[in-house]
């Protein structure tokens, strides 16, 4: 049965305690953005003495918070040979909404984590690292939502990381409330169910699973506000979890590996058609406009991101070719162009957190720039498929 911890060893509301046979879990929900919830880890760690400190970190998340320098080690190339920039902007966005959060407060998003680490060695505490590989989850949250979805999710999350308003004191005040984290943990679901379920329960789920793991009969547990409430529920469960399937990445849907073959087919077997109905001319008339409908918008998109030459030339070329294969996208062959010609420097990457935040910076610094070439030339591309394949199609009849 879960208890307050404050009304017997005098913390606040945001430690609970759960008792579980003869284990004991000290949960304690954090701000992530709050020196506040610092002090109260170094507190109750200390007074507490536990078995283990769990804490609601995976090993790549903790190293990005531990190493001030983990922007120069980045391969932005590989990053993109591996298809992963989407998941890389997703990930940044989020980054910069807090780090803008932390600056207002005057604290470093994640510091009452690294506290919680940091007291455990001071203590000669083991740590138990507990969340799921932030990889996995951006990677569920992503596969799990529709083409509008993420579409919304990347404009409205771009837009509010660089048109937020300043934050008034009082508002300040609010957010360090952890009522107001869970409320906007409980906004979230309503506005998009699916990334409450891969962002907050299933993370729940995984955290507590993790948690019942660790060694030790008396555990902390240093979590996210909105979390706690989840995450004592599943303790009390006391059932264990299968992590299994939310440790995967949903395959996409079989729609779209028929809609990605399918468009290709389609083209082909239509200026094929065509060659064969109305002769080798009408085909090649055919053939030209379709690269000249794909080149032409994605190497406009290169140029308005103020691609390298080499850039804009690359998306004339590729995108006529990469929108009849679904295996890479015309944005992906313009980025690596544009990094190979246009590498960030270590100072775009040390400010990039601070340079995502305000709209110009997207075109002055090298690295966003590289985000910029990938999304606009694929949007380019993606409008000249469309426009193409219609023509194409309404001249077989």
């Amino acid at each position: 049965m879960e208890q307050a911890l404050s009304n017997v060893r005098n913390y606040s509301e945001d430690v609970h305690i759960v008792n579980v046979g003869n284990r004991e879990f000290i949960v304690i929900g954090t701000a992530h953005i709050s020196q506040e919830s610092a002090d109260l880890v170094r507190q109750v760690i200390e007074q507490e003495r536990p078995d283990c400190v769990c804490v609601e970190l995976d090993e790549q998340r903790y190293k990005t918070l531990a190493d001030k320098r983990r922007w120069e080690s980045l391969d932005i190339k590989e990053v993109i040979r591996h298809q992963q920039l989407l998941t890389l902007l997703v990930n940044l966005v989020l980054a910069a909404y807090q780090k803008k959060l932390g600056q207002e407060l005057g604290v470093a998003p994640g510091t009452e984590l690294l506290e919680a680490t940091q007291v455990a060695r001071e203590l000669d505490i083991p740590i138990a690292l507990c969340d799921r590989d932030v990889r996995i989850t951006l990677r569920r949250a992503w596969a799990s939502m529709s083409l509008w979805e993420k579409l919304k999710f990347l404009t409205s999350g771009v837009a509010g990381v660089i048109e937020a308003p300043e934050l008034s004191e009082e508002m300040l005040a609010e957010i360090r409330k952890k009522d107001v984290l869970t409320e906007l943990m409980s906004e979230l679901g309503r506005v998009m169910p699916i990334l409450k379920r891969v962002l907050l329960d299933e993370r729940d789920v995984y955290i507590a699973q993790k948690a019942r793991e660790a060694e030790g009969n008396r555990l902390v547990l240093v979590v996210g506000a909105g979390h706690a409430n989840g995450i004592c529920e599943a303790l009390n469960r006391n059932t264990e979890a299968d992590l299994s399937q939310i440790e995967q990445v949903p395959p996409p849907s079989p729609v779209w590996k028929w809609l990605g073959w399918g468009i290709p087919i389609l083209i082909l077997g239509a200026i094929g058609y065509i060659g064969f109905s109305q002769g080798a001319q009408a085909a090649g008339e055919n053939l030209l406009f379709w690269v000249l409908a794909n080149g032409i918008p994605s190497s406009i998109g290169a140029a308005l991101a103020f691609g390298h030459p080499l850039t804009v030339l690359s998306a004339f070329i590729a995108a006529p070719i990469t929108s009849l294969t679904p295996v890479i996208g015309a944005g992906y062959v313009t980025a690596f162009v544009q990094a190979y010609f246009r590498p960030p420097i270590v100072k775009e990457f040390q400010t990039v957190g601070d340079d995502v935040q305000h709209f110009t910076c997207w075109w002055r610094n090298k690295l966003l720039r590289i985000f910029l070439v990938f999304i606009l030339s694929g949007l380019g591309s993606m409008i000249g498929t469309y426009i193409g394949a219609y023509e194409i199609v309404s001249n077989l009849f």
